[in-house]
């Protein structure tokens, strides 16, 4: 693997371990200190939200910035957030952290910060390797995700060591994980200048799926030509159904509803969350071996849609054995469409406009990834435990069968 992509990879897998943490205790942690579950979806959907503004500024402004410098301003900042929540159970003050923030308690790490990493990463490799380079990232991106979850018995470790209440327990957990994202940004100050903003003509391999015309327009930051908006823009508006549904079916409502469920404790789930996250991890360099067979679209499709069916049925399970079970199953599949996504998108958009078209696309998902934790933390609690499952699900069977249908024909250029 090149050295900056390695250097991004330990970055975002650091990142990714906090972030996983996190999301499986956060709910736990704010339900203990007197929130309610509408109050927990709505920190949450702040945070996400808040999120998904500061991705459209990085995709607009980064590459003028400087992006190693916005990646480091962004680091600093969620870890600053992280430890924050260590200190004030105040729903006013959590949600002014979890806005300024930019606040992650998804368990994926799913903000600007990848957004922008995943437009360096092309410029680190050739267009044959483009996928490979994705699914490393992603694996290392869960192989943090992994760690984290497992991290959430973090909490209980202090409680029986050092004999301290399950809230300080928490708060030192939580003070942790923002040391963690801060010191995460150490990797990009050592990236060479070759992974900032480069021309069109400067990149040595401009995606031929573009034509002629746009493949040889140079662009400068956020001046993309109307074609290229075109594509991001339907591809961003099936994301967005996509990540709707996610929303739904975050780490934290997740882990909630086992917890109500099932009565499953933390150490248990932190267990589940690790092997669920080992599993993706496998899933990436699965899915990138599967593309070069059948094509990135076939991909992500035909492995995509059969995980949330297993969602589905997981609260029809009689036991917390069977529905962890159907859940491994959902997890075993239902990252293959990521590194293949990612690798499409910066496939079929010129290399100048990557940063706009990993930020906007990215930012439709973070969208859509806030209105699932907001509605589905209500009804969860008025409707049924089981409700934001079965939702989720069915979302992303329809986002399936949309992007297979308005996308089979436009090929990714190493496909031709």
């Amino acid at each position: 693997m090149p050295r900056d992509a390695a250097l991004i990879c330990i970055a975002g897998a650091v990142r990714a371990a906090a972030v996983s943490l996190v999301g499986v205790i956060i709910a736990i942690h704010l339900a203990g200190r007197g929130l309610s579950a509408s109050g927990i979806g709505l920190i949450i959907g702040v945070g996400i939200a808040s999120s998904a503004a500061g991705t459209v500024i990085t995709a607009l402004r980064a590459d003028r910035w400087g992006r190693r410098r916005t990646l480091i301003v962004l680091g600093l900042l969620t870890g600053a957030g992280y430890a924050a929540l260590a200190f004030t159970a105040a729903l006013p003050i959590l949600l002014a952290v979890a806005a300024v923030a930019m606040l992650n308690c998804i368990g994926r790490d799913r903000g600007p910060a990848s957004a922008l990493e995943q437009a360096l990463l092309p410029s680190t490799t050739t267009d044959q390797r483009r996928t490979w380079t994705m699914a490393w990232y992603n694996a290392a991106m869960d192989s943090g995700h992994a760690i984290g979850a497992l991290g959430a018995a973090l909490p209980t470790l202090f409680v029986s060591t050092l004999h301290v209440s399950a809230d300080r327990g928490h708060t030192l957990t939580f003070m942790i994980c923002g040391a963690a994202v801060a010191l995460s940004t150490i990797p990009y100050a050592l990236l060479r200048s070759s992974v900032e903003h480069a021309s069109a003509e400067a990149s040595p391999s401009a995606p031929s799926a573009m034509g002629d015309k746009t493949a040889g327009t140079q662009m400068a930051g956020d001046a993309v030509d109307p074609h290229t908006r075109g594509i991001v823009r339907r591809i961003a508006t099936l994301f967005a159904i996509d990540s709707v549904g996610g929303g739904f079916l975050s780490s934290a409502l997740v882990a909630y509803w086992f917890f109500e469920r099932y009565g499953t404790s933390e150490v248990q789930l932190a267990w589940l969350f690790f092997a669920a996250r080992l599993l993706n991890v496998i899933s990436h360099l699965a899915a990138a071996w599967l593309a070069k067979r059948i094509g990135l679209i076939n991909t992500m499709v035909f492995t995509h849609l059969p995980s949330s069916v297993f969602m589905m049925l997981a609260p029809t399970a009689p036991s917390a054995a069977i529905a962890a079970a159907f859940f491994l199953a959902r997890e075993a599949l239902v990252e293959m469409d990521v590194p293949t996504r990612q690798s499409y998108v910066m496939a079929v958009v010129p290399p100048s406009a990557r940063t706009y078209a990993s930020g906007m696309t990215n930012v439709t998902r973070n969208a859509g990834w806030a209105v699932g934790p907001l509605i589905g933390g209500t009804v969860m609690q008025h409707l049924a435990l089981a409700a934001p499952l079965l939702i989720g699900g069915s979302l992303k069977i329809l986002y399936d069968i949309a992007l297979y249908r308005s996308f089979r024909h436009l090929k990714a250029p190493e496909e031709k």
